[in-house]
């Protein structure tokens, strides 16, 4: 997407099918939140970028995403760390002309997809933080998987005051790979999910584990790299390849929002099992990612 400057502010020209309100819908979800704040549709993000605290606003008007430096203006580096962060978040340089003409066509996909137009996918950026939302969400419902990331994030993450509120920013791997399981365990982390997210945080914090180069492989390669570590099984693998590395062929199948979305949209007695989720989901070869995010959109 292109972007200029302008007297501090950064300008990324967004698609005529983008709908913010629909991204903020998904932003918002959870007053538990503690890595983004959204006030007049305006979202405040804290990036901890190299050596440098970046705290970017971010808004919509036009064809476009502004993002403005409320603290301070930051370097031209920082700016940039800002400009990519946001450019991924939103998945900007997808093109969803063919989802949206395959969905047009599609009885699970029509309604929703129609309904929810201009929605992307919004990803996770961060490799370390994807992998660890993964894990944490494991066996847990929503709402204690969100008590424990916030926990992790006040006792291990950086933060920011401006004017009296507190900005904060995940934990680098580095920080994590440092800490002992009891460290974990102590803030309600089973000891099996205080292993796995600290031995992650070894993998990446070591360049064992490197975003850039799983962007480069196959789908099959980065799903047998992401499982063969531990705690990560092919649930996990496909959701970090959906949110992360923008696979929009990712399929969590055996997601349990999924399911819940497909018993709510189809008006079905109870949910549907792997196999006839699999023949509804014949005809979103490439794009399972987006279907499955647009489904989970009718739960909120």
């Amino acid at each position: 997407m292109d972007s200029r400057t302008q007297t501090g502010r950064l300008e990324i020209a967004t698609p005529a099918d983008f709908n913010f309100t629909e991204c903020l819908a998904i932003l918002g979800r959870s007053d538990q939140e503690l890595l983004h704040t959204i006030n007049d549709e305006r979202i405040t993000k804290l990036l901890a970028a190299e050596n440098e605290q970046v705290l970017f606003e971010v808004s919509h008007s036009g064809r476009a995403l502004h993002i403005d430096f409320p603290h301070h203006t930051p370097s031209e580096q920082g700016k940039q760390a800002a400009r990519r962060y946001v450019a991924e978040w939103f998945d900007l340089d997808t093109d969803l002309q063919p989802f949206y003409a395959m969905a047009a066509s599609d009885p699970v996909l029509r309604e929703v997809v129609e309904k929810h137009a201009g929605l992307r996918l919004i990803g996770l950026p961060d490799l370390f933080e994807a992998l660890s939302w993964a894990v944490i969400g494991q066996q847990i419902n929503l709402t204690f998987a969100y008590t424990l990331k916030r926990r992790l994030i006040e006792n291990f993450g950086s933060s920011l005051t401006v004017a009296g509120v507190d900005y904060w920013a995940f934990p680098s791997a580095e920080t994590i790979a440092s800490l002992q399981v009891e460290q974990l365990r102590s803030l309600q982390f089973s000891g099996r999910k205080a292993e796995y997210l600290i031995q992650i945080a070894q993998e990446l914090a070591s360049g064992r584990l490197v975003k850039e180069e799983l962007i480069g492989q196959s789908e099959q390669q980065v799903e047998q790299q992401l499982v063969a570590i531990r705690g990560v099984g092919p649930w996990s693998a496909h959701y970090v390849m959906m949110k992360c590395l923008r696979f929009t062929s990712a399929f969590p199948v055996s997601d349990v929002g999924l399911h819940n979305a497909l018993k709510h949209q189809l008006g079905l007695e109870q949910k549907p099992g792997i196999a006839e989720i699999e023949a509804l989901a014949k005809n979103w070869t490439g794009w399972q990612a987006y279907a499955t995010f647009y489904l989970w959109r009718v739960l909120l």
